[in-house]
């Protein structure tokens, strides 16, 4: 086995964070993977490089000579992607699920040092697969999908969440249950539904949501292949849908669920054609563009607001928090938009179960911008 760029990020990236688990964490890579790895690595360069312990990893002397050497590799590989990026990308090519908003294309090439950004909507099993063949650069996806892709033995894929998104009903906008806190499993039960279809990727966290709320006698009017086609059916025969948010549009409205679901949108990019500034830049600017998006739904940014503890990676963009209150208080308070609004307990909105994919949370703080969005 030839020692490659990916082998050397590796070895850097455990000796940075002083522990097997946490850099399979980083590199988005289960711990069994990574360790295996690391084994085949050690074989190509004839000895360990690290000795474990309990409380981490320690370089070996044979280590201690290459770890520097790898380091160096990783840093002239960055500058040269860096270099290429700025004089020969003059296209970023960007994968979205769905549907993609105009404003998203120019969000991002108002953000990205490129000459011109190209977007495109596929299905989140072929945006990832475009992603690994280098036919896009990146892509936003479900972290459902990406946990039901085929794992190869080496992934070149990273992944981070950009946020972890509720999954509500959506009713026509005159609908009585419209304005409730949240809907009931009984109140559940007595809607008439549009589901998604067994091969569409929002089919299996819908299954769990009715599953866990016991309801598998529900009156399905229709499989719809998309969240559009879904509010649609909404609008136009008063049936009840399942949505992340984001998936809803304006003719609809939506109310959040008793026992609460959630999925991760994710941001996957080919680590050996990403430099770490477009990622950075990559992600700051999604999670910018995700609040400017909430606003514009009816009832969903003052949610957000008031469950900070369940946007964790929008933090940089929420209300800033003021201390504490008194005795008796609920907890934290915010101020700015929202204020006087206290933070709900976990279990008042429902635990949410994400997808199990791992992730790096980087944080950028930046004053949002106000673009024009579309739905």
């Amino acid at each position: 086995m030839d020692v490659e760029l990916r082998h050397a990020k590796i070895v850097t990236t455990i000796d940075r964070l002083g522990s097997i688990s946490r850099a399979a964490a980083q590199l988005s890579l289960p711990q069994s993977s990574l360790t295996a790895q690391l084994k085949r690595i050690e074989r190509a360069v004839g000895g360990e490089l690290f000795v474990r312990t309990r409380t981490g990893t320690i370089p070996t002397a044979l280590g201690e000579r290459l770890i520097p050497i790898l380091a160096e590799l990783v840093q002239h590989a960055d500058r040269v992607i860096a270099e290429a990026a700025a004089h020969f990308s003059e296209v970023f090519r960007f994968g979205n699920a769905e549907w993609t908003p105009p404003s998203l294309r120019s969000a991002l090439k108002s953000a990205l040092p490129v000459k011109e950004v190209q977007t495109e909507t596929l299905s989140p099993d072929t945006a990832i697969a475009q992603v690994s063949r280098g036919a896009l650069h990146a892509a936003m996806v479900p972290g459902v999908a990406l946990a039901a892709s085929a794992e190869a033995d080496e992934p070149a894929l990273a992944s981070t969440v950009i946020v972890r998104e509720p999954v509500w009903v959506a009713l026509p906008h005159d609908h009585h249950l419209v304005g409730q806190e949240a809907v009931s499993p009984a109140q559940l039960a007595s809607l008439r539904w549009v589901r998604y279809t067994r091969d569409h990727w929002f089919h299996p966290i819908e299954k769990q949501l009715f599953a866990a709320v016991g309801r598998a006698d529900l009156e399905v009017l229709h499989y719809v292949d998309g969240h559009h086609e879904a509010m649609n059916w909404v609008r136009d025969v008063r049936a009840a849908a399942l949505t992340p948010p984001t998936g809803v549009t304006r003719e609809v409205r939506l109310v959040p669920v008793s026992v609460a679901e959630g999925t991760d949108m994710l941001l996957v990019w080919r680590s050996d054609s990403v430099t770490d500034d477009i990622q950075r830049r990559l992600l700051t600017t999604l999670r910018r563009y995700y609040c400017e998006y909430a606003r514009t739904i009816p009832g969903y940014w003052s949610w957000v607001i008031r469950h900070p503890d369940q946007f964790a990676e929008l933090e940089s963009f929420l209300p800033p928090r003021v201390q504490w209150g008194g005795a008796g208080r609920a907890g934290p308070e915010w101020s700015g938009p929202g204020a006087g609004h206290r933070v709900a307990s976990a279990s008042a909105g429902g635990v949410r179960r994400a997808a199990p994919v791992a992730e790096t949370l980087a944080r950028a703080v930046s004053a949002p911008t106000n673009p024009t969005i579309e739905r």
